[in-house]
């Protein structure tokens, strides 16, 4: 049986979590795999790295990263003073998708935000996702809000 482990991203770990970003038709055009060390990329890490209300993780399998998302923390006063927890930027390297890996990639975050007292998860996903979208509602989550973003 393989080993699944999750774990806080380390700096070595940004050329991995790079190229599982980049490894779909939308991230290719975001990500730059040439410079996956570039400082833009570093200084990001650092940031996420030093906020307690950020969880860059890693999913291992037998070692190796094949899986990733970030936790976000958020503190509010809607909803009773409900903490939140928000998903994104979820990725399971190309040749381990299928497998199930990304349900326990799941399972592991929403029990982090269980852990961390959040009494909502929330994620948002690109529209032309539709698999994801499939994936998410099995997990039981509801497309209950439009999102926008506004590019700058």
């Amino acid at each position: 049986m393989a080993d699944i482990a999750f774990r806080r991203a380390m700096r070595a770990d940004i050329p991995a979590i790079v190229a599982m970003l980049a490894d779909d038709p939308l991230g290719a055009t975001r990500e730059d795999l040439s410079t996956p060390g570039a400082p833009a990329y570093q200084d990001a890490f650092s940031a996420i790295d030093a906020d307690p209300n950020q969880f860059l993780a890693v999913m291992t399998l037998d070692g190796t990263v094949v899986g990733t998302l970030q936790l976000t923390f958020i503190a509010g006063l809607s909803r009773k003073g409900a903490l939140r927890g928000q998903i994104e930027a979820v990725r399971v390297a190309a040749g381990n998708r299928g497998a199930g890996l990304g349900q326990h990639l799941f399972e592991w975050a929403i029990a982090e935000c269980r852990a961390r007292g959040c009494r909502t998860v929330q994620l948002t996903t690109d529209k032309s996702r539709a698999d994801a979208h499939r994936f998410y509602d099995r997990l039981g989550f509801e497309a209950s809000h439009i999102g926008y973003k506004l590019t700058l």
